[in-house]
Formats: structure tokens, sequence, C-alpha cells
């Protein structure tokens, strides 16, 4: 059975800094181009059908492209 051992790619004395939390708006990374119904299919992981994107279409006039930032992280 093996130890574990430290990480050598971070710096010594870190402390504080390795707790701290990454901003909300600061993860999400999208390109600025619009978002399409099938979009917003596929990064909820769901079947490209017509009754997700008529899901995906309700979606996105209620939240507008916010609604693809909810879905990924």
């Amino acid at each position: 059975m093996s130890t574990p051992q430290p990480d050598a790619s971070r710096p010594s004395g870190a402390g504080a800094d390795e707790n701290r939390v990454t901003p909300d708006g600061l993860l999400h990374a999208r390109t600025g181009t619009d978002v399409s119904p099938e979009d917003l299919v596929l990064a909820a992981g769901r079947d490209v059908t017509e009754a997700n994107l008529e899901w995906a279409r309700r979606k996105l006039a209620d939240e507008g492209p916010a609604a693809l930032d909810k879905l990924l992280p």
C-alpha cells in the first residue's frame, strides 16, 4: 500500500488560496454565438427528438441563452 505523495505542481504554503471558490460567472465559457434548441437538447444529455426540441424552444423563450449556461459548468 502506498502513501499519498504531495502534489509537486502546487506551491508549498498555498494555504487559504487553495480554498477559494471561483465565481460562477468565470466558470461559463459561451462563445457569444446564438444558442439553438439543438444546442440546449445536447447540453442536457437528451436525444434530439421533436419533443425535446420543443422543450428547448420553450426554455430558450423563457430564459434566453442563459438556459445553456445553467446546464453547463
